[in-house]
């Protein structure tokens, strides 16, 4: 299947320049968005998982199915201040600015192996803070998958060596 075929690029989206790849036209269609995640689950096989993290807001909607059908747990990367419980937290860089991601302190156990998920990797800012805060709670991260990988950004070389999957390349 061509997944491509179902993204939608909006020109000049969220700035002038820009050709945002929008995932929404991928996820409303049930065939579609199943076939993209049976993908995330084979690229998966053989890495003995016990967790995918996922990072908002859209790791959400990429993660939470690929737990489901890997039959692991999910674990919510949110903004600083959204979860309840106790958290972790650590900062990044943006283009125009600072953000900061936390995860529940008990959400990952030390040893367990967890999967990254996420809708796009652009220059690998948001994976690395994942990466960081799953470590700081002994988690060890085996790879992330990716439904579109901008590589003219080259995120993947502020992930080091980590093993990475994605779906679709531009």
């Amino acid at each position: 299947m061509n997944f491509k075929e179902y993204i939608r690029v909006i020109e000049d989206f969220p700035q002038p320049g820009i050709r945002f790849k929008d995932i929404t036209t991928l996820l409303n269609n049930g065939e579609v968005y199943r076939a993209a995640i049976d993908e995330l689950k084979k690229a998966a096989h053989g890495k003995e998982i016990d967790l995918i993290a996922g990072p908002e807001a859209r790791g959400f909607v990429v993660g939470a199915p690929l737990a489901i059908a890997l039959g692991v747990g999910f674990v919510p990367i949110r903004k600083s201040g959204k979860l309840p419980g106790e958290t972790v937290e650590a900062g990044y860089d943006l283009e125009y600015g600072k953000d900061t991601l936390a995860v529940h302190k008990d959400a990952i156990k030390p040893g367990q192996r967890v999967l990254i998920a996420d809708d796009l990797l652009a220059t690998g800012g948001t994976i690395a803070t994942t990466i960081n805060l799953i470590e700081q709670l002994g988690g060890e991260v085996v790879g992330a998958s990716f439904l579109i990988e901008l590589g003219y950004l080259d995120g993947r070389a502020k992930l080091g060596g980590l093993d990475i999957f994605s779906l679709m390349k531009y």
